[in-house]
């Protein structure tokens, strides 16, 4: 039997040392090892970065909350292997992680597996955090099973778009396609990447047995006033970078329904100026300039309908309702 191919490991992080202590703990323990770890520090102020050096990582000082795209560019850039494990300093590792991952990865550009919630760590069915990612047409995303108890029964799948919270990538492939659009800046990064290997006829996979666990959304929270404003912009970012025209058009009423749900969703959570000034970032210049591919067409049909059959709760009954076919 070969051997495994070496995989740099990228975190990126900005406080939360605690965390990072686990996810450190968590990474000795693989059984297969990781060939390099490398810690960008976003301006940590709480030891982050120092931890990092003590545990033999090579930390690159960013100097300023750079976001999370330039943060992981800047990492894989620096990678010295073939293979590149994109990290969130508040996840935890099963032993098997890279493992598994490398085990059923094949011929895919990419993999991930199943992502628990934190909290529900030792519970019995425990609770998923994410999977694989889908987008509607609203240029809204949901983390395929999130919320809901874990099925148990999960089968390898093909998969469009994986969560940056822990997977991997072909360094040859974030090369191909220049790496995170650090316009993004954070959130969506991944989702905008996985719908470019889309356009390019990239596939990963869906390894459920590789297990993670993400505390999530720990060093703002999740409906902090800067999270819901970059998410609010990035949504349209996303329609703008990869509709065109036509496809902007027939997909408005739904657009439109999505997005003024999601801002009922902040409003609730205390979060509307946010998701407002968001909006109007976003819309700044905002041209669709997209030429999206038969093949882009088809993942988001397929993903509207796969949202439609196992997403839950009023957001998406209501989105569904509205959007119109």
């Amino acid at each position: 039997m070969s051997a495994p191919p070496p995989v740099t490991a990228v975190i990126p992080v900005h406080n939360r040392a605690d965390l990072l202590a686990r996810l450190f703990a968590s990474m000795r323990s693989q059984t297969t090892p990781f060939a390099q770890i490398i810690v960008v520090d976003n301006a940590s102020t709480d030891g982050a970065a120092e931890l990092a050096r003590a545990e033999g990582c090579r930390v690159i000082s960013m100097g300023e909350n750079a976001g999370f795209a330039r943060a992981v560019n800047r990492g894989w850039q620096e990678a010295e292997s073939g293979w590149v494990a994109v990290l969130n300093s508040d996840v935890e590792l099963d032993p098997r992680w890279l493992a598994q991952l490398l085990g059923s990865v094949g011929h895919a550009a990419f993999a991930t597996g199943t992502i628990f919630s934190a909290s529900s760590r030792g519970q019995t069915p425990e609770i998923i955090d994410g999977t694989y990612d889908l987008m509607s047409r609203a240029g809204c995303a949901w983390r395929a099973g999130h919320g809901q108890p874990d099925p148990a029964a999960r089968e390898p799948r093909i998969i469009d778009i994986a969560p940056a919270t822990a997977c991997i990538y072909r360094r040859e492939v974030l090369e191909r396609l220049g790496g995170f659009d650090e316009g993004f800046e954070s959130y969506l990064e991944d989702v905008d990447l996985g719908l470019r290997c889309v356009g390019e006829n990239l596939h990963g996979a869906w390894v459920p047995q590789a297990l993670a666990w993400h505390q999530g959304s720990a060093t703002f929270g999740r409906w902090n006033a800067r999270v819901v404003r970059l998410t609010s912009r990035n949504q349209l970012r996303l329609i703008a970078r990869h509709y065109d025209t036509a496809l902007f058009r027939s997909s408005l009423r739904a657009i439109l329904a999505g997005q003024l749900l999601w801002g009922l969703v902040a409003l609730r959570h205390g979060a509307g100026l946010a998701w407002l000034q968001g909006k109007l970032d976003g819309l700044r210049g905002f041209r669709p300039e997209g030429r999206p591919t038969s093949g882009f067409r088809r993942f988001l049909e397929a993903s509207e309908r796969e949202i439609e059959a196992r997403a839950e709760g009023p957001y998406w009954r209501w989105y569904f309702r509205l959007a119109g076919s």
